[in-house]
């Protein structure tokens, strides 16, 4: 039996994820020719390397900024993601920085290994200690902008550390609401979080809205001492002024998880070597998570989770089912109804989404669509992309 899909892997990702690509239906390698779906994590992925065969993108993680997502969208391609898989470990390592900056960890461990043996070794350690004197977390607040899965488990985990937290998020979904601890003191801006907290976690994605979203300006009226935070993205931070804002007194320390020729060496500055979702357990996570939803979309035509596409789920009525991405423009439904009227189709079910200029179908029909209705309905202005959707077996 010829494999019904084929997957192309870019970067190592996780073989218990992969291996719900169950033969003999599906096809999995290493940058496969001609692929139904790409999966892959940090691999820069060019427009090169997507061809016309390419029904869908998963990314095994949060951040998508390594795929082309606006021309996978005039394709009518979804790119999917693994929101919330590897935020416990982000988290953890938020909590680690904490615990790093407060107890001067990186310039105390530094001291150590910089002394020279002799007799007076531990007299020496005594005394030089006394310069990372740190302190304790509870009583402490700590501001977290964006409260998401991940800010949202770094604020509950910073509350049961008996610390105060100041969040700011004016998108935050009702779900990730209710998630919130009630203890979690609502800011009015980012400067109100900047200026009340000792600590300041970032958790936003990265886009034209949120580049150098704390910049001078806003360091400026930060906290003196304020210990920066940034486990999401890089460009989020202007470095130019957080070096300045450093070089100042008025920033403590900016831990980041995003190393750059212009923050290394930087008194004040710790850059971790992207190790936010490096863990066994969140690169599984993201892995099971991202190929499920390939799974389901190329078997079912469902979409979960997916950054250019509406979420559309159905209950298969019928083993004839298609697929439909379209521009979210009057009357299109109309139009692909209309013409499987005209080829004699009797539509069994149908459901259609939208979500800002992408709409997506998914018709349950009574009888195939022969090749030729499949083609009048993608020649429909408007129509990216369509598909019969089969079940893969076996």
């Amino acid at each position: 039996m010829a494999p019904r899909y084929r997957i192309a892997v870019y970067n190592a990702i996780s073989a218990r994820g992969l291996d719900r690509f169950a033969a003999p239906a599906y096809s999995v390698g290493k940058a496969l020719a001609d692929p139904d779906a790409i999966i892959l994590r940090s691999h820069p992925l060019t427009l090169a390397e997507i061809p016309a065969s390419v029904k869908a993108i998963g990314r095994a993680g949060a951040g998508v900024n390594n795929i082309p997502v606006d021309e996978m969208s005039k394709r009518g391609v979804p790119v999917f993601n693994a929101p919330g898989a590897n935020a416990n470990a982000v988290k953890e390592l938020v909590l680690a920085a904490m615990l790093i900056a407060a107890r001067n960890v990186v310039p105390a461990v530094g001291f150590v290994q910089a002394l020279a043996p002799g007799a007076d070794f531990e007299s020496r350690v005594e005394h030089g200690k006394k310069q990372f004197a740190g302190f304790e977390l509870p009583g402490r607040t700590l501001g977290v902008i964006g409260l998401g899965a991940i800010g949202g488990l770094v604020a509950e985990s910073a509350i049961r550390l008996g610390m105060k937290v100041l969040g700011y998020d004016p998108e935050i979904t009702v779900d990730n609401a209710w998630r919130l601890p009630s203890s979690v003191k609502r800011a009015g801006s980012i400067e109100e979080v900047l200026k009340g907290s000792e600590f300041v976690s970032l958790h936003v994605p990265l886009n034209a809205k949120t580049k150098h979203l704390v910049d001078a300006t806003r360091l400026a009226g930060a906290r003196k001492g304020l210990v920066l935070l940034n486990f999401a993205r890089d460009a989020i931070v202007d470095e130019e002024a957080v070096v300045a804002s450093l070089a100042e007194k008025r920033l403590g320390a900016y831990i980041c998880d995003f190393p750059s020729p212009r923050l290394q060496g930087q008194p004040g500055v710790v850059a971790l070597p992207h190790l936010g979702a490096s863990t066994e357990e969140a690169e599984e996570n993201c892995a099971l998570m991202v190929v499920d939803q390939l799974r389901e979309f190329l078997e079912q035509g469902t979409v979960r989770n997916a950054v250019n596409f509406p979420s559309v789920e159905m209950s298969r009525e019928s083993p004839h089912r298609i697929a439909i991405a379209n521009a979210n423009v009057p009357n299109m439904v109309g139009q692909i109804s209309t013409t499987m009227a005209q080829a004699g189709l009797n539509i069994h079910n149908m459901v259609n989404k939208s979500r800002g200029e992408m709409a997506y179908t998914l018709v349950d029909l009574d009888s195939a669509a022969a090749p030729e209705v499949i083609r009048r309905i993608a020649n429909i202005p408007g129509v990216l992309s369509i598909r019969s959707v089969v079940e893969a077996r076996g």
